[in-house]
């Protein structure tokens, strides 16, 4: 399920409160939940995980980027591999594994990541590391007020740590690492600290859980995630096919329909049932099938109750965890209520891409195209975040990009990002910042169109902006002749990268774009 809040300034950390991602596990006082936990063979299943990544500059697009070195944990499940945290392997260039007892580090790789769920599958290199060894198993979720227990590595020591903490919510939250992606999570009441991301969470001899983010700040304590098996088997069974698909999702918002004069004027009974549809993205999978002010009764047989909740599995849960729990190519089933007639509708279930706009993205280079010393990058999170703009126009793209539909036109909006010092480039850096509308006579939709204008055989490249009059000129002559001294004085190696779109292919194929 996509998350849909959109505003800017959850780009930016809160000055109280942050909701993290961190290589951690529960830190309070404790030991193994019951005495039938048999420690040492589930001891031996966990791993520490150390990683050495990559992480790109959005502000120089060309450059490879900063390297970090972190450290997390995962745990052995079937199959010889080991599952952990996503952002544990994230942008990685090197993962080692080392076990207790055993100072060796055995290299591995990363088999399958989500990062809309934070989860990761990673081999071994060499299997041998994994001889002797016992595979964990996966439980279920765990009653409110239960103890459970977490292994892993936190900060402040070499060796194992063993702790406890009390299950005190089962809810949907955002997942940091993505940022716009909201799942099922387990919320305990133990302080995770840095240091062990990916560490499983036992009970009864068996993981209910992967501890993944936390609450920090003076507002919050000892409020701590973790990741509960619906999500880890969604995530297992997702890969089996040797690839994996993401969450689907149905692209709306809806409203609680709790009050009873507002249930007389829709022309519903009075009761507890039916939620009424406020938004329906033109993105998502209902657009085209249902409307706003359409009423939900049911969702595939199970009746929807005013506070968007439905009974699954004996628990009372959210709407959209009956879709949480499907997959690409899977339809869902839905009763509604449409002005005073009740009606079935079946809605083929994807994976909406414009809201990638506002995610977190990783192992994935930043997309640009350097020509005449100009910089241009579509927007995204990742370079909002790192220019600071305060453009108005290129804000109001950002945080609208979905709900006015810009996508349609400008599948991406592309900027100019930088402007780079040469006497070619003179008078030019007011414009940074701006959007690109037009090259030449084409119509800039995405990345591909920058490149593909500049490659016109022109004497003059004509740039026009978006709300500026003035359009930006170059010579074509002049760019080649100062091409090779701004690629040297500025220590760059390629001129544009147009791989890791967020824009589906077929999608543009589809519009004719």
């Amino acid at each position: 399920m996509v998350s849909r809040s959109s505003n800017v300034r959850c780009l930016f950390s809160c000055r109280y409160l942050v909701l993290s991602a961190v290589c951690a596990i529960f830190a309070v006082t404790g030991g193994f939940a019951g005495a039938s936990e048999n420690v040492s063979d589930i001891r031996q299943s966990v791993f520490r995980i150390y990683a050495v990544s990559q992480i790109a500059d959005y502000l120089v697009p060309w450059d490879p980027g900063r390297t970090e070195s972190s450290t997390g944990t995962g745990f052995l499940i079937a199959d010889g591999l080991i599952l952990t945290n996503a952002h544990v392997a994230s942008n990685a260039r090197l993962i080692t594994v080392e076990k207790e007892g055993d100072a060796r580090r055995f290299e591995a790789r990363v088999k399958y990541i989500a990062h809309d769920c934070d989860l990761a599958l990673l081999e071994l290199l060499d299997s041998s590391f994994l001889n002797g060894l016992t595979p964990l198993k996966l439980g279920s979720i765990p009653e409110l007020d239960s103890t459970v227990s977490a292994l892993g590595y936190p900060i402040g020591g070499d060796r194992l740590s063993i702790t406890r903490g009390v299950v005190s919510r089962i809810d949907y939250q955002t997942y940091s690492h993505s940022g716009i992606d909201s799942h099922l999570v387990i919320q305990v009441d133990a302080a995770i600290n840095p240091g062990n991301s990916g560490g499983p969470v036992i009970q009864d001899n068996r993981v209910v859980g992967v501890a993944f983010q936390s609450y920090s700040g003076i507002v919050a304590q000892n409020v701590g995630y973790m990741i509960p098996v619906p999500v880890i088997n969604r995530f297992l069974h997702d890969v089996r096919d040797g690839h994996y698909d993401s969450y689907v999702d149905l692209g709306i918002q809806h409203f609680p329909l709790i009050n009873s004069v507002q249930r007389r004027a829709l022309g519903l009974a009075q009761g507890d049932n039916g939620v009424m549809v406020t938004v329906v993205n033109t993105a998502g999978a209902a657009a085209g099938i249902l409307e706003t002010g359409d009423v939900l009764l049911s969702i595939d047989g199970l009746p929807v109750f005013s506070d968007g909740h439905v009974e699954l599995d004996g628990d009372r849960v959210l709407l959209h965890e009956v879709v949480e729990r499907k997959f690409k190519g899977d339809t869902v089933s839905l009763s509604i209520f449409r002005r005073t007639r009740k009606m079935d509708v079946k809605i083929p279930l994807n994976s909406p891409w414009p809201y990638q706009i506002q995610a977190n993205r990783h192992d994935v280079r930043p997309r640009f195209v350097l020509y005449g010393g100009i910089v241009f990058q579509p927007l995204s999170r990742a370079f909002l975040a790192a220019s600071k703009t305060n453009n108005v126009d290129t804000l109001y793209h950002y945080e609208k990009f979905i709900d006015n539909d810009i996508f349609l036109e400008k599948p991406e909006v592309i900027l100019i990002s930088k402007v780079l010092p040469d006497p070619i480039t003179a008078e030019l850096h007011g414009f940074v910042h701006s959007i690109v509308e037009q090259i030449n006579d084409i119509r800039i939709k995405t990345l591909e169109d920058v490149a593909a204008a500049f490659k016109l055989p022109v004497d003059y490249h004509i740039i026009r902006l978006m709300g500026n009059h003035r359009p930006i000129v170059l010579e074509q002559d002049a760019v080649e002749f100062a091409r090779k001294r701004i690629l040297q004085r500025y220590g760059i190696g390629t001129e544009e990268y147009l791989e890791d779109s967020i824009v589906p292919a077929d999608w543009l194929e589809k519009r004719g774009n």
